[in-house]
């Protein structure tokens, strides 16, 4: 049963990522830049900037390599970012919340040499709203993993009609971090260039 299951998410991923390039094709002209940077194996974290409820999307249709997302609960609400949800497998979140699952799950689908998909700005303009921080969600699990992160740059108005960039970063590895800083150190140093390294991409 459940690999029925699999094989039924697996065929509306296929066609609704089709579907979305040909979309995002027509109406938003959309531009590929670095995918070469992404690796081919390993567990990887796509970190992007968020503007819009695009960013997802375009981020999933942009990158060969099948990326789970962390999702906010609310998207549940609506019927079309839910469908999206259990087609891409997202990873629901409640903010504010103490409940350490979607951390784990995360954790797991990294640790067996998957993707996760993760805006560090925790919504959409974070920076603009959060005197320019980050949250450290992203580097905490590369660091616990081993996971690399790829930095995104998503560029260009999120209006139909204008042009979109995904700009791929080169992978970015904290694991050396942890043989001189402690856990919290190496968190705030990878951070901070994880989000030095998406506000370049995006400019």
């Amino acid at each position: 049963m459940e690999k029925v299951k699999n094989g039924f998410k697996a065929i509306n991923r296929f066609i609704v990522t089709n579907v979305i390039k040909l979309y995002s094709k027509i109406v938003y002209r959309y531009k590929v830049i670095g995918k070469e940077n992404i690796p081919k194996e390993g567990s990887v974290l796509f970190c992007g900037n968020h503007r819009s409820n695009l960013d997802p999307p375009m981020m999933v249709i942009a990158c060969p390599r099948k990326m789970r997302f962390i999702a906010k609960e609310e998207l549940k609400n609506n019927l079309l970012f839910r469908y999206l949800c259990y087609v891409y497998e997202a990873i629901y979140v409640k903010r504010d919340s103490k409940d350490i699952g979607p951390l784990k799950e995360a954790l797991k689908e990294l640790k067996n040499g998957g993707c996760i998909g993760i805006f560090p700005e925790g919504t959409r303009n974070g920076m603009e709203k959060n005197d320019g921080k980050i949250k450290n969600g992203a580097t905490y699990m590369s660091l616990k993993t081993g996971a690399k992160i790829v930095p995104i740059g998503l560029k260009g108005k999120p209006k139909p009609f204008h042009k979109i960039t995904i700009n791929f970063g080169e992978p970015l590895d904290f694991s050396k971090l942890l043989e001189e800083k402690d856990i919290k150190e190496a968190e705030e140093i990878a951070t901070e260039k994880l989000k030095e390294e998406i506000i370049k991409l995006s400019k």
